[in-house]
């Protein structure tokens, strides 16, 4: 029979697991951030073109689901640097287009996202709230918004669509940041290389997607 004192060892142990998994997963949230905007720099001084839109989601999943299935060993670390390092590779040219026709939007874009980041972060660690609920919304919002960006991108071209869909993915990004950042508090998440992913792909979209929102502002 279990006593008060094993339930209080079992407590200890998944405050210690959840603060491992935290400890990792912005250590290498950190480095894959940093990675990722290196081959960004290298991408654009060297003045690669834009990767289209079929090869980057074919980069993108085939590498995503490269790391999901490594995402026990060692192998694990060496595809989730291949996926972000693919990714900075991917904005490298569409931030060097920003930067030479508003160096602001870049800015502006890098500083929001920086901002909302570190304060979702900061109300799920600080309140431990359950953010579990936002789960079908996540399912519904990929869904919809996988679905407007291939309309958009072969059928309708509107400008005022993608500023729609940009805006759509801030709140998205947002929503999987308090998401996964509950998720790992709250022991639903234990393996750091997946929740690294889950988390530099919702920082990834939101910079995008500001850029995208910033700079059409720009050219009003």
């Amino acid at each position: 029979m279990r006593g008060p004192s094993d339930y209080m060892v079992d407590a200890h142990v998944e405050r210690t697991e959840v603060s491992a998994v935290l400890r990792n997963t912005y250590g290498l949230l950190a480095l894959t951030l940093a990675f990722s905007a290196l081959v960004a720099f290298f991408t654009q001084q060297a003045g690669i073109p834009r990767l289209g839109f079929i090869g980057t989601l074919i980069g993108f999943y085939g590498l995503f689901f490269l790391t999901a299935k490594l995402q026990n060993s060692g192998w694990g670390l060496l595809a989730a640097f291949a996926l972000t390092g693919f990714m900075g590779f991917t904005i490298g040219p569409l931030v060097g287009y920003y930067l030479k026709v508003s160096p602001d939007v870049v800015l502006s874009a890098f500083t929001m996202t920086a901002v909302a980041f570190a304060g979702l972060s900061a109300f799920v660690l600080i309140t431990r709230k359950d953010m579990s609920f936002l789960s079908g919304f996540l399912v519904v919002g990929f869904f919809v918004l996988l679905a407007a960006v291939i309309g958009n991108y072969f059928f309708f071209q509107l400008p005022a669509m993608q500023i729609a869909i940009s805006a759509g993915f801030v709140l998205f990004s947002s929503a999987a940041i308090l998401f996964e950042t509950s998720n790992i508090i709250h022991g639903g998440e234990r393996n750091y290389i997946m929740a690294t992913v889950s988390l530099f792909v919702s920082i990834y979209n939101m910079f995008v997607s500001l850029l995208s929102i910033f700079g059409f502002l720009n050219n009003d």
